[in-house]
């Protein structure tokens, strides 16, 4: 047997305690080994929760023990990003990069190029690709269910409406903070995967919070160069939800209601194992044809399955979880959509015409 990939964590707080450490403590072929974070009462969390992990204060004494490593994950705030992941490409060590890859698209190219001059695997954690409900709709999709797809609409909407203080609430354009990249960067990204290329992008993106210094309200319209249209919407100040998912086809719709639960069941410190990622049936989506409706079983969410492809892009140079070039074209869809909402215009990709 080999021996487990060692795995470096840089960041603790949301991101690396909930999304990324218990991922990657519980995949076959990986062990954590290292997290940095600066402050002692994350300090105190990694020695409770991995007490096998080493506990650094600071990322330069990562780089400094980079022989003793396989892997480094950046989840700090988006600002970091790309020189964190720089550095780790630069010392030779394989990287995933919590989404948004980078503020901008051009910033985020470049780190993607870099990495493939020197060889250096970067992948992106685009974890809601393993979501139930996206996993359930591409299968749906993908055997013909709804015919034809002409319209997507996505949502993530939630009821928060008072301003936090972390970095996310943060005017600064470098914290690439506010809702369309933060959970923009994941309806996006399951749009183009689910319909393929856009060639035009409209978005509306508005404060509506008391005291709110990045949009917390956002709706963006995708043109996918297939024809379909896909509509998203991402807020903090929706008292009542809409469905999470609807898409209609020429065959058939789909709509379904709810979020997936492996998010809650991390924050509950719940670790993968058996049953994990199953739906309970009064939350199952539905299928309409011809007036009839019925129910889907929804398949199992999935975010293990991201870390345990991780494993074979490290040992045998499979392909990465989630191509970076994946990350660029959300990128450019994010920046046409702040380019969008402030000229008020809809606004053409480049090469759309091609």
């Amino acid at each position: 047997m080999s021996e487990p990939l060692r795995v470096g964590l840089v960041g603790y707080g949301l991101a690396g305690s909930t999304f990324h450490a218990p991922l990657i403590s519980t995949t076959a072929g990986l062990r954590l080994s290292a997290v940095v974070t600066s402050q002692p009462d994350r300090q105190d969390e990694v020695r409770r929760d991995h007490p096998g992990a080493q506990v650094l204060d600071r990322v330069e004494d990562l780089w400094a023990g980079s022989d003793h490593l396989d892997l480094v994950v950046i989840a700090t705030p988006n600002r970091s990003h790309v020189p964190l992941a720089r550095a780790a490409v630069e010392a030779g060590l394989p990287v995933v990069v919590d989404k948004p890859l980078a503020a901008t698209a051009a910033d985020g190219l470049a780190l993607v190029e870099l990495a493939a001059a020197r060889g250096v695997p970067l992948t992106v954690y685009q974890n809601r690709r393993w979501d139930s409900d996206f996993r359930t709709v591409r299968q749906l999709v993908a055997d013909g269910s709804l015919g034809q797809v002409h319209r997507l609409e996505s949502r993530y909407e939630r009821w928060r409406p008072v301003p936090g203080s972390g970095w996310r609430e943060h005017g600064d354009p470098a914290e690439a903070g506010g809702l369309l990249y933060d959970l923009g960067s994941h309806l996006v990204d399951q749009a183009l995967q689910l319909l393929g290329p856009a060639t035009q992008v409209y978005a509306e993106l508005d404060r509506r919070r008391p005291g709110a210094r990045v949009d917390d309200d956002v709706f963006v319209a995708l043109h996918h160069a297939g024809g379909a249209q896909s509509h998203l919407w991402m807020s903090s100040v929706a008292a009542e939800p809409g469905p999470r998912l609807r898409l209609l086809g020429d065959r058939g719709a789909y709509v379904t209601f709810g979020m997936d639960g492996q998010e809650e069941a991390l924050r509950a410190g719940r670790l993968p194992g058996p049953d994990w990622g199953q739906e309970p049936v009064d939350r199952w989506g539905r299928l309409i044809v011809d007036g009839h409706s019925e129910p889907v079983p929804s398949l199992p969410g999935a975010y293990p399955d991201f870390y345990a492809k991780v494993v074979p892009m490290l040992r045998d140079g499979a392909p990465p979880p989630v191509d970076p070039a994946d990350a660029i074209a959300t990128l450019t869809v994010l920046e046409a959509a702040r380019r969008s909402a402030d000229e008020q215009r809809v606004v053409t990709l480049p090469g759309a015409g091609r």
